[in-house]
């Protein structure tokens, strides 16, 4: 026993005097730490890059440069203040960045609404090699940046079509029927004049050689009718239809225009919404992609009487209108036909609707319970009920385009190129 207590009081002092010893090493080395890291002002300069208008339903890159301006290496954590529509907490980087050094760290953005989205500041945190304390810095760095309809979309299938690549997308090469010019007057024949454009029934009446005389193909009015009820509000990929439907107007705008065809735009749900008289040129383009940011769903029913009014009062000469709805039941299609037949008399009017493609999914599962089994019928008759409105609406001269939201620019340019090679508009 006495042994015992002999040892134990041999020891104590040496563990207090460690401990002692150990304290004050920890405190030295602690201001230390304290001093690298805050020797220096403004040790770390953080920047942003992002563009000022992104686009819809693209997905975007960004980068986040950090340099280190002091004289000594870091350990750093770098975490980003994004818009609380990305609904994104995890945005955190580590690294290690050398004095002097700069360092990059990205991530990606695709925004699934138009307007506004607001970055803030950029929080990054120091620790030098020592890793006791570490230095919170706030970077100011808030940015505003403007989503719109997907210019990149635009710019993609203007180059896939004029430079011979359709095909790669699924664009039909149509090649036009005829001339490409319209029918002015029946004139005399004189030397040069192609005598494939004689016109025999004149001659045979006039006893002299007459030939048909024709002029270049005027500008023809094509305009995108777009639905903004409540049915568009479904949602595909994260993009309402009616986002779907604004990316495809433009897309298809600028391919329009770029054929020679006037443009315009008509919004419609239970009220008018916006109206664009069609023109030519750049201008008109940004026009139309103005008011296409702008847009938003109404969560009423659209009014197809008030429509027909407005085009009949608005429109005077026959055009091409692209119609973008979406008719989920066979009901609502028969509350709007007497007015789309109507319009169809005056005008070429293509109906354009949407698949509801999370259906498709229910179709291929080989169903095991009494509920799975009814979903897979409900699935494959609302199915069934969208082909039926397609057919009852070919039935009375319609051009319809049923589509599902990831085929639409495409399905959307097919009809409006093969309407142009037919010479219905």
């Amino acid at each position: 026993m006495s042994i015992v207590l002999i040892v134990t009081g041999f020891y104590l002092p040496v563990l207090l005097y460690f401990g002692q010893f150990s304290l004050i090493v920890l405190l030295i080395l602690t201001i230390l730490d304290g001093f690298l890291l805050f020797n220096h002002k403004n040790p770390i300069a953080a920047k942003r890059n992002i563009e000022a208008r992104l686009n819809l339903g693209d997905e975007t890159l960004i980068n986040i440069s950090i340099k280190n301006k002091g004289n000594q290496p870091y350990r750093i954590t770098v975490f980003d203040e994004p818009p609380f529509e990305m609904q994104a907490r995890d945005l955190t980087f580590n690294g290690y960045i050398k004095a002097g050094s700069e360092e990059q760290f990205s991530y990606t953005f695709k925004p699934t609404e138009r307007g506004e989205y607001e970055w803030k500041n950029l929080h990054v945190f120091i620790r030098s090699f020592i890793n006791l304390l570490e230095r919170r810095i706030i970077i100011e760095a808030p940015e505003k940046v403007l989503v719109y309809p997907s210019i990149l979309q635009m710019k993609n299938f203007e180059f896939l079509i004029f430079n011979q690549q359709t095909q790669q997308r699924g664009i039909k090469k149509i090649r036009r029927l005829g001339h490409n010019n319209e029918f002015e007057q029946i004139k005399n024949y004189i030397q040069g004049d192609d005598i494939r454009t004689v016109n025999w029934k004149a001659t045979s009446r006039r006893s002299e050689l007459m030939v048909n005389q024709f002029q270049a193909q005027r500008s023809q009015s094509v305009y995108a009718v777009i639905d903004k009820s409540r049915s568009m509000e479904h949602r595909f990929e994260g993009l309402t239809l009616l986002d779907h439907a604004i990316n495809s107007t433009l897309i298809f705008s600028n391919i329009a225009l770029k054929k020679g065809d006037k443009i315009g735009l008509v919004t419609f749900s239970h009220k008018l919404g916006t109206q664009i008289a069609p023109n030519l040129g750049k201008r008109q383009l940004q026009r139309i992609l103005d008011a296409l940011f702008a847009q938003k769903t109404e969560f009423k029913e659209s009014n197809y009487s008030l429509l027909y009014q407005s085009l009949r009062k608005t429109i005077p000469f026959r055009s091409l209108l692209m119609l973008y709805t979406n008719f989920e039941t066979e009901l609502a299609m028969h509350r709007a036909l007497p007015m789309l037949k109507s319009i169809n008399k005056r005008h070429v009017l293509v109906v354009i609707f949407f698949k509801n493609t999370d259906l498709n999914e229910e179709l291929t599962k080989s169903p095991t319970t009494a509920r799975e089994l009814y979903v897979s019928t409900l699935a494959e008759d609302v199915i069934n009920t969208k082909k039926r409105i397609a057919k009852e609406l070919n039935r009375h001269g319609i051009q319809t385009v049923l589509t599902a939201p990831n085929e639409l620019n495409v399905d959307t340019l097919n009809k409006y190129l093969e309407l142009k090679s037919r010479g219905l508009i």
